[in-house]
């Protein structure tokens, strides 16, 4: 692939000095190649973007909506490829990718609906104080630059880029370098449907893409998701500039099984939380709390449902969980498994790579694990469960709630009115009870303490692209 970056409206060359490998995780082999864009070409793309943006903030919210709906069908009409591209490049399963895309369609035709609401929230404020007059509009923050994470591509990158342009803004969006290939959708959608050259930019690279884009004066505002690592490093370049971020970064959540909770039941919610993506995902309910009244009977039956999931190539097999999508990150969990050896964990199920190709791990769960374990108070990013028991449900709060992550939870609980208690105590952004981790494009996605700045989705996501002006006249 030559022409692997959409600049001002035009497909170009990279030129910058890193060459992408773009791999089949479940063979550990690569398919695609691109050359990187150069940071010259972060900055013609940031430029393409800030010409663009006085027609486009103006254009009218009809058609700003027009084409978020042309986006959302044209992902339809690539459907079984954008399938088979998640499949193939993340080692998702085929049911997993199907969701996906619904998603991404999903979360287009949302915003086309909020766009055009827009002028409606234009409106006069009522004022205490005699003789004037106040009004706010609503305007587009400015540029901004999105910078997308491997593990759900498509999806985040539509949760970042259809608010971001229903508000007016125009964008320069930077995919991960593990998983390029499906973003460059949404710049051949971009040349079907004739958006103005220079809304949606997109430049392909490594970290020096990456730090060129987050650093760049150009910018009005960046939106970020990804490690905590690199997020705190998004933070400091928009610092220099006094930029505002949204970050959207790490989790190492619980789901508490209380004791009158069906066992069958929960095991479903529990596999479904740490297995999804082979749990490659920020919201992987990795902590399991469980009474001590059903753990006796709960553990046994989560350890043979994860031992009978079928792990395996989702292109040439029927399975339920893929392998892990890069080499690094297969690395990664593999020297958790060491650490948990090291520390004496027990292990119940897994705690081991495959032996076979491609980077596939086994899902693993840990039983009674220490809280100063590493596995226990640190982001794994891989299908690696790990259980202790509690007593009561202030127990339960307090154990969910000790940690510097605060993204989402999982309450399971036959007493409706229990459940709701602790999902209310909970110091998270997001918790379902009694489910799995279903998200809808309506609520919000964000969390506190160390996952993040800022909420996605919903109307909380434009708002995250507008401002705010108020207009004040004196009528004397």
């Amino acid at each position: 692939m030559t022409t692997s970056h959409y600049i001002a409206g035009r497909w170009v060359e990279g030129q910058g000095s890193d060459c992408i490998s773009i791999s089949d995780p479940a063979l550990g082999l690569p398919f695609a190649e691109l050359k990187a864009a150069s940071v010259a070409q972060v900055d013609q793309a940031v430029a393409a973007a800030r010409d663009a943006l006085p027609t486009w903030k103006k254009v009218s919210a009809s058609t700003r909506a027009a084409f978020l709906r042309g986006f959302a069908e044209q992902l339809g009409q690539r459907r079984e490829a954008l399938i088979t591209l998640q499949m193939r490049n993340n080692g998702k399963p085929r049911h997993e990718a199907e969701i996906d895309l619904d998603d991404a369609v999903a979360t287009f035709a949302y915003y086309a609906e909020l766009a055009e609401q827009l002028p409606s929230r234009n409106r006069d404020v009522p004022l205490a104080a005699a003789g004037f007059t106040a009004r706010t509009r609503l305007e587009p923050v400015g540029v901004v630059g999105l910078i997308v994470p491997w593990n759900f591509p498509l999806v985040t990158s539509a949760w970042k880029l259809a608010p971001a342009l229903a508000a007016g803004c125009t964008v320069v969006l930077k995919p991960s370098e593990v998983t390029p290939l499906i973003e460059q959708t949404y710049g051949q959608i971009a040349d079907t449907l004739g958006l103005p050259a220079g809304v949606l930019n997109i430049v392909n690279g490594k970290a020096e893409t990456g730090a060129a884009l987050s650093s760049h004066n150009g910018l009005d505002k960046l939106s970020f998701t990804g490690s905590n690592s690199v997020g705190s490093q998004v933070m400091r370049s928009a610092s220099a500039q006094c930029r505002p971020v949204t970050l959207e970064l790490g989790g190492k959540s619980a789901i508490v099984v209380f004791d009158d909770c069906d066992p069958d039941q929960a095991v479903e919610w529990i596999v479904a939380g740490i297995t999804w993506n082979a749990g490659q995902m920020c919201s992987a309910t990795s902590r399991l709390l469980v009474q001590d009244g059903i753990a006796d009977v709960l553990l046994p039956r989560l350890q043979a449902a994860l031992k009978k999931l079928r792990v395996g190539n989702p292109l040439t097999e029927q399975v339920d969980m893929g392998p892990l999508t890069s080499q690094a990150q297969w690395l990664k969990v593999a020297s958790y498994f060491a650490t948990a050896r090291e520390e004496g964990l027990q292990c119940l199920a897994g705690g081991q790579a495959l032996e076979r190709e491609g980077w596939f791990v086994s899902p693993t769960l840990y039983a009674d694990v220490p809280k100063d374990s590493r596995l226990w108070t640190e982001e794994i990013f891989g299908p690696v469960l790990c259980a202790r028991r509690f007593a009561t449900e202030a127990q339960a709060i307090a154990e969910a709630n000790d940690s510097r992550f605060g993204l989402v939870a999982t309450v399971c609980s036959a007493d409706l009115e229990r459940a709701e208690r602790v999902a209310d105590a909970l110091e998270v952004g997001h918790v379902w009870i009694n489910s799995v981790q279903a998200v809808f494009v309506e609520t919000s996605w964000g969390g506190t303490k160390g996952s993040g700045i800022g909420r996605e989705l919903g109307p909380w996501g434009l708002s995250a692209y507008q401002s705010v002006k108020h207009v004040t006249q004196c009528l004397g």
